[in-house]
């Protein structure tokens, strides 16, 4: 068997290739750089999401599919190319999003359900993998951790059953290269539902580096995107996002990961332990007081 793999090099791209590589699949990766970093073992297909003539390239002799594409206006777009192209794969596994429909107010919901919708009319056999919100987006305040010792967010008391981009690579190894899977959405979680006030508690435990919580209030926030100079849609997704956080839209626990890889999901304890030198916590922490 063998499997693309769009979006390669992402968190969940790439956990998803080394999960395949354990399971003996052959992988090819559809990349847009020669010097992309991948496992030894993994195919290159260069090209990109919009040359239709890589995409047909990459998809030549491939078997099944994991599509993933960074959020953007052009997502829509990137992802119905590979799915016109992979008309005669065995099947399609896409990642999304919890939240995503089509019509949603906040883009990246909006982008999600129309590829979403997209793919269920195409007649190619399907997965979708609606991910709560991914643990690693906590990176995204890494300088804050790594140089003030606190984690800064509109998040208020909201508690979020984020996952571990670990363990939605393993569900959707499994998916792909198992049987009985076509035409589900999976919801998945991990284990527990966490507030920001917790995840900082837990950074500070995992490192020995203190971390505190700063509840940022959501106009605040909002500006500070906005002078950060992100785009319009992602500073209006950010802002909606968290407002679902605070009113405990994303606290809702599933057992699917447990269910199809036979593993509990990995804690917040876990993930922090991990990645708390991505943090930059561990030269913190062994700085003298």
């Amino acid at each position: 068997m063998t499997v693309l793999v769009t979006g390669a090099t992402g968190n969940v791209g790439s956990a998803v290739i080394r999960e395949l590589l354990e399971r003996g699949a052959a992988v090819r990766a559809l990349v847009r750089d020669v010097g992309a970093p991948l496992p030894s073992g993994v195919e290159r297909s260069l090209g990109d999401f919009e040359d239709p003539l890589s995409i047909a390239a990459a998809l030549d002799g491939v078997d099944r599919v994991f599509l993933a594409s960074a959020d953007g206006p052009r997502k829509v777009e990137h992802e119905t190319a590979v799915i016109d192209a992979a008309a005669d794969v065995e099947l399609i596994v896409k990642a999304s999003t919890l939240g995503a429909r089509v019509g949603s107010p906040l883009k990246p919901f909006d982008w999600n359900g129309r590829s979403e919708a997209y793919l269920r009319d195409s007649g190619v056999p399907s997965v979708v993998l609606a991910s709560c919100f991914y643990m690693t987006n906590l990176l995204a305040a890494a300088d804050a951790v790594r140089t003030r010792g606190v984690l800064p967010a509109p998040a208020g008391e909201g508690r979020i059953a984020m996952i571990d981009p670990r363990d939605v690579g393993a569900v959707a190894a499994s998916v792909l290269t198992g049987t009985g899977h076509e035409g589900r959405t999976y919801r998945l979680t991990g284990a527990a539902a966490i507030g920001y006030r917790e995840v900082a508690s837990e950074l500070s435990k995992a490192t020995g580096a203190p971390v505190q919580f700063v509840d940022v209030p959501p106009p605040a926030a909002r500006d500070g995107l906005a002078a950060a100079g992100m785009p319009d849609w992602l500073v209006d997704h950010l802002d909606g996002v968290f407002a679902l956080i605070r009113a405990g839209e994303f606290e809702e626990t599933t057992d699917t990961v447990r269910v199809i890889t036979g593993r509990e999901p990995r804690s917040f304890t876990e993930f922090a332990r991990d990645n708390g030198a991505l943090l930059g916590l561990g030269d913190r922490a062994r700085q003298p007081a």
